[in-house]
């Protein structure tokens, strides 16, 4: 005779939601590092291309070069500077998946300590059903051994 947990709907739900906060919260990090790998990708190939130019400007350089170097650097850092918009943005929203996920945590680990609660009652009643069937059986075996007993003395 086990009663179900009257709750068991939102312990299923808070559990349903806590693993697609986790999943999301997966998602959003991977989002983040490849944002950030992407940042440090463009940041490598500016230094790389600012040594050439500095070397070229070491060894002579047309203005004409000199401007589509100074040009393309330009673009680079407007690159650079847009990317790490996005990082900081990935990052923000990885922040909101943290929190997101914690708080479908705490509510399930709530849900579930209120479901514990419910079986180990539940547990309680059952153990003190069977504790008082075992002492009503043991009554009957002590009155039904006893009235044999005052039977026999009679005859």
């Amino acid at each position: 005779m086990t009663a179900q947990f009257h709750l068991q709907p939102l312990l299923d739900l808070a559990n349903t939601r806590t693993d697609e906060a986790a999943r999301r919260l997966g998602e959003l990090v991977a989002a983040e590092r490849d944002q950030a790998q992407k940042l440090e990708m463009l940041e490598t190939y500016r230094k790389e291309y600012n040594e050439r130019f500095v070397q070229a400007a070491r060894d002579g350089m047309s203005p004409d070069a000199w401007r589509n170097f100074s040009a393309f650097m330009g673009r680079l850092d407007e690159a650079i500077a847009a990317q790490r918009k996005l990082v900081e943005q990935s990052q923000a929203r990885t922040v909101e998946g943290q929190q997101t996920w914690i708080a479908q945590h705490t509510r399930l680990k709530a849900f579930d300590t209120l479901s514990q609660r419910h079986r180990s009652a539940l547990d309680q009643a059952e153990s003190r059903r069977e504790q008082k069937q075992a002492d009503e059986h043991a009554a009957r075996r002590r009155f039904d051994s006893g009235s044999d007993d005052e039977g026999e003395g009679e005859s």
